[in-house]
């Protein structure tokens, strides 16, 4: 008998529109794969349903999931980035109705988002059982214990019903050997011909964004940026390492058994610690793969004299978390640096051969219609190869989401509303610009940057007139959002 299915869930028309179709990235679940590993290591027998690499329909899951009749099926709620995990929770309880309405199986919900939330999650979800915390260790153990004596009070960090009631147990200790509990992930058992990389991450050979890659070598952040719900299972500000002997393994199986050149580090902070990303870095070099690789960093976390042995081993591009042009709405949001270094930052990338993509968010609590004109204008100024506009949210497991409780401010009334490309998204109002207007002002903001003349000649001279004629084509059309509706 199969002792757990795994499901990745995603639902690319509700989260980006038509965006979705061609133009974002398919990334493979890296954590699903691991934690498939790692149980298969353990005995066990596993599988994964990809359902939206597949792009199939919750009832078409369920049918597949009938087929296999697994002793346990595991929702894993992540996304294609850090936070991304709520807007993918309408599909997955679809997902979950689906599966129990159809099958005997029992159903498991894990990830940031059941984490962040888990007595809300089962109340609303039709899930037997949610995990609170990492879920590798609970999911062995909630194997085990539906295979012997269902006792769920030995489930590390479990939600269930019980006795008309909810019980939940405590969460077992933060994972301290990754290289066991995150080993090389079961690529075996993805569809790996489906997944597909950003657009922007391949510029330099824009037909050929096939196959795709995406990989953690560490786990967790030790900053404590008020917008970010990367910690959430953890319960801690921390960063926990694979080493950089695996990860580079890793790689390597990626770019030799399956092809993959475009790969994608997911890690929240990769350029942190000199002595591990260096050391990956090192490794790469020695083994000579021909890699287009993409991580993200900070501002302040940049040494010049690393670069050009990064660009040497494949960082192609990096990802600053640049955010806002004022320091007050900074340091509002518990994000200090010096406004003045990024310019010159992302400047001594660009000379090593490296692209940047800025990150920029409007109306955290300290925005005005003055402090986003600016972060504007800064993002203009600073012309990166790509930006991306985020507004403000409060997701689950944030600090923002918990004062936004306290303080009543207006939250999504779906989970969907929570992608910043939705129909349905509702992101906060500041203290002083109301939501409308914020969303207006960075829908308008990335029309303005990548219509911009600068830029488009910019894409021109550096990737050819195809990236440009690229982006051109996907400025013709505009979002849909329905607080919108009606203004011009």
């Amino acid at each position: 008998m199969l002792d757990i299915l795994f499901i990745n869930p995603g639902d690319r028309k509700a989260v980006f529109q038509d965006l979705g179709k061609d133009l974002t990235a398919i990334e493979p679940p890296f954590q699903i794969a691991s934690y498939a590993s790692f149980l298969r290591n353990e005995g066990f027998n596993v599988a994964i349903i990809d359902a939206n690499a597949e792009n199939i329909s919750p009832e078409e899951a369920a049918e597949k999931v009938k087929e296999l009749n697994p002793l346990l099926v595991a929702l894993i709620v992540y996304g294609n980035q850090p936070s991304a995990s709520t807007q993918n929770m309408t599909i997955s309880g679809r997902i979950v109705t689906a599966v129990k309405e159809l099958t005997n199986s029992k159903v498991v919900m894990g990830g940031l988002h059941p984490s962040a939330l888990p007595k809300r999650t089962l109340e609303e979800e039709n899930a037997d059982f949610i995990i609170e915390g990492e879920e590798q260790i609970p999911l062995k153990e909630l194997i085990e214990c539906l295979k012997s004596d269902n006792d769920l009070s030995k489930v590390s960090g479990l939600w269930y019903k019980k006795d008309n009631g909810i019980k939940n147990n405590p969460k077992a200790k933060l994972i301290d050997d990754l290289n066991k509990y995150l080993p090389i992930a079961a690529w075996d058992l993805l569809p790996m011909e489906k997944y597909r990389a950003h657009n922007w991450h391949c510029f330099d050979d824009i037909e050929n964004r096939m196959p795709y890659g995406a990989i953690y070598t560490s786990l967790g952040c030790p900053y404590k940026c008020t917008f970010c719900c990367i910690n959430a299972p953890f319960g801690t500000n921390t960063i926990r390492y694979r080493t950089p002997e695996l990860v580079v393994e890793e790689i390597e199986l990626l770019s030799k058994k399956h092809g993959v050149k475009n790969i994608k580090i997911i890690d929240e902070m990769f350029v942190l610690d000199e002595r591990h990303y260096m050391k990956i870095v090192d490794l790469l070099i020695e083994k000579d793969l021909d890699l287009n690789i993409w991580a993200y960093a900070r501002v302040d976390t940049i040494h010049e004299n690393t670069l050009s042995k990064m660009k040497e081993a494949g960082f192609n591009w990096l990802a600053l978390g640049i955010e806002s042009a004022s320091a007050e709405v900074k340091n509002g949001a518990s994000k200090k640096m010096k406004v003045d270094d990024i310019k010159e930052i992302v400047t001594k990338i660009q000379d090593n051969g490296i692209r940047v993509i800025g990150n920029y968010i409007f109306g955290l609590p300290d925005d005005t219609r003055e402090s986003m004109q600016e972060t504007l204008d800064m993002a203009k100024e600073l012309n990166c190869e790509f930006a991306n506009f985020y507004c403000a949210m409060a997701y689950p497991g944030s600090q923002l989401y918990n004062i936004a409780l306290n303080e009543e401010w207006k939250l999504p009334e779906v989970w969907t509303g929570y992608s910043q490309h939705s129909y349905d998204i509702q992101p906060l109002a500041s203290k002083t610009v109301t939501a409308k207007e914020i969303l207006a002002f960075r829908d308008n903001s990335f029309h303005e940057y990548y219509e911009n003349p600068t830029y488009l000649n910019m894409l021109q001279e550096k990737f050819g007139p195809d990236v440009k004629k690229h982006m051109q084509e996907i400025t013709k059309t505009r979002l849909k959002r329905k607080i919108l509706k009606g203004l011009s």
